[in-house]
């Protein structure tokens, strides 16, 4: 295999398994929702933070962080040192369903990875040690 079917056939199969998991433990909440509530679990950030690392405009964050607050999932918190800005951050509900669609995104690649051999597991083992070193590169 050349080196371009290679860089093509990996970054296929990446998006793939992304899109599959990502679609996984989704039905209560849609996956681009899932991304905000998994942002703020890290810790409280303003509406303009998420957007910049979720890579949308700050309008659709907006309307992203409402809905959150609709459900119940995050909460809007005044900024301690800019009365302009708010904080968002993640409510005990909204923790315990991303907790909930994590298990299920992760039972979901369970079921698909009991079936291969332990020598497949563990080649996939290796895969993943060197695909996060790409990815923080």
């Amino acid at each position: 295999m050349t080196d371009a079917q290679l860089t093509h056939d990996l970054r296929l199969a990446c998006m793939h398994i992304a899109r599959r998991v990502r679609l996984e433990g989704s039905a209560e909440l849609p996956p681009h929702l899932v991304a905000v509530l998994a942002g703020v679990d890290k810790g409280a950030r303003t509406p303009g933070e998420l957007a910049e690392v979720e890579r949308v405009s700050a309008p659709s964050m907006t309307r992203n962080v409402a809905a959150l607050c609709e459900r119940g999932l995050v909460r809007r918190d005044e900024h301690p040192t800019d009365g302009r800005q708010v904080l968002v951050s993640i409510t005990p509900e909204g923790r315990q369903l991303l907790q909930a669609v994590r298990r299920s995104r992760d039972e979901w690649l369970d079921v698909r990875l009991a079936d291969l051999s332990a020598r497949d597991r563990a080649l996939l083992e290796r895969a993943t040690e060197l695909l996060r070193k790409v990815a923080e590169q």
